[in-house]
């Protein structure tokens, strides 16, 4: 494993989070030039946390302050002390960037002060296309000790899924497309088109759904996706919902982007039903867009910054170009509303930060639709007060 590694000048906690949320002016987030916006009574505007950086796919939250960000070339980049460090972190050499692919998700151990794990997926080049997860230890400013934790899930220049995350039981849940073949989501011997759930060391749980079924991956634990590219857990609930990409008109007629609320052992349905269709045995989704948002990552909020937004689903839209917010009862849609409408481009990711504002990433110099300005950036929302 050829990994690129620079050295990064340890922080401490108190140092980061007062550069980041107390404003020290040399190193505080500026204004992102959109004004204050609204919300209902919220009242809100928006922060450049760090620019300079090329499609990035990924936001993680380090305890000790530091903010980690995937490039989909290969390359994990650090904001550090409000800052975006000009060397990475790592560069990922066999990550291969083509189409929709590359260096994708990345999540921290829920233990990662005391273990440094960090876990990544990306495609590479093994004759055909693959998708890998894989373990790393960080250690001494340094990506070291590379533990493949899953292989050999079929990749492609589109749908390679690669959403991964952590669930409060403390499994590692991965999202797999079915790169442009639909007929994989529905096959229980394949990984592509389903949700997986492993341990942290890449072994299966035994209480996934289809572990001893004959004919089945064990570590399988939802099928039937096209492209799912959003995970987050509902507070008191625990219930997993996801953003999912619809058709695009040549695998059905175009639009049908879903929110699904995705449960142990259950088919979701593509290619069989897609956009508002049911079928006996099979979920349809709780939200579905047509014409078609490009959902990305998503995030609840939980934070005392915005309590308007307490309990609240927030997704990025990439074709969308915004970020939808959903106020829910449970399983129950209460209201939507668009944030942000083609003020930033494409956007890619939103999540929490530990302070209590809404970060997210833009992706306009992803090759799908006109960029916007010659780089892309993480962002965050904070009260306008």
């Amino acid at each position: 494993m050829r990994v690129f590694e620079p050295m990064l000048r340890p922080i401490g906690v108190a140092a980061a989070f007062f550069a980041l949320s107390c404003g020290d002016p040399s190193v505080a987030p500026r204004a992102a030039g959109v004004g204050v916006q609204t919300s209902g009574s919220v009242r809100f505007r928006v922060e450049t946390v760090a620019e300079g950086l090329r499609v990035p796919w990924e936001i993680a939250f380090a305890p000790d302050g530091r903010i980690f960000v995937t490039e989909r070339q290969g390359r994990i980049r650090v904001i550090e002390n409000g800052k975006l460090r000009p060397e990475p972190l790592a560069v990922i050499k066999e990550a291969v960037h083509r189409g929709e692919g590359g260096l994708m998700g990345l999540a921290l151990h829920p233990k990662f002060s005391e273990n440094g794990w960090i876990y990544v997926s990306y495609l590479y080049q093994d004759g055909g296309l693959t998708v890998r997860v894989e373990r790393y230890t960080l250690r001494d400013d340094a990506l070291q000790e590379p533990k493949v934790i899953l292989d050999g899930i079929e990749g492609g220049g589109i749908h390679n899924g690669c959403r991964i995350a952590f669930g409060p039981d403390g499994k590692l849940y991965v999202t797999t497309g079915e790169v442009g073949r639909g007929d994989l989501a529905q096959q229980l011997n394949t990984q592509n088109g389903k949700t997986l759930r492993i341990n942290d060391d890449g072994s299966v749980p035994r209480d996934n759904p289809f572990v001893g079924r004959a004919g089945a991956r064990p570590e399988i634990w939802s099928y039937g996706h096209r492209n799912a590219q959003g995970i987050a857990w509902q507070p008191g609930t625990r219930l997993m919902f996801q953003t999912e990409h619809g058709p695009s008109g040549f695998d059905a007629p175009g639009g049908g982007d879903e929110v699904n609320i995705v449960e142990s052992g259950k088919n979701y349905g593509w290619p069989a039903i897609h956009h508002r269709e049911t079928r006996e045995g099979m979920v349809s989704p709780l939200l579905e867009y047509t014409p078609a948002v490009a959902p990305g990552g998503c995030t609840f909020y939980s934070g005392a910054k915005i309590p308007e937004w307490k309990g609240n689903f927030f997704f990025a839209c990439l074709r969308g170009r915004r970020i939808i917010r959903v106020e829910l009862d449970g399983r129950r849609v209460v209201s939507q509303e668009n944030l942000l409408q083609d003020k930033f481009g494409r956007i890619r990711q939103v999540v929490e930060g530990p302070d209590g504002y809404l970060y997210f990433c833009t992706s306009n110099q992803d090759g799908r639709g006109r960029p916007a300005g010659n780089d892309d950036r993480v962002l965050r929302i904070v009260p306008a007060e």
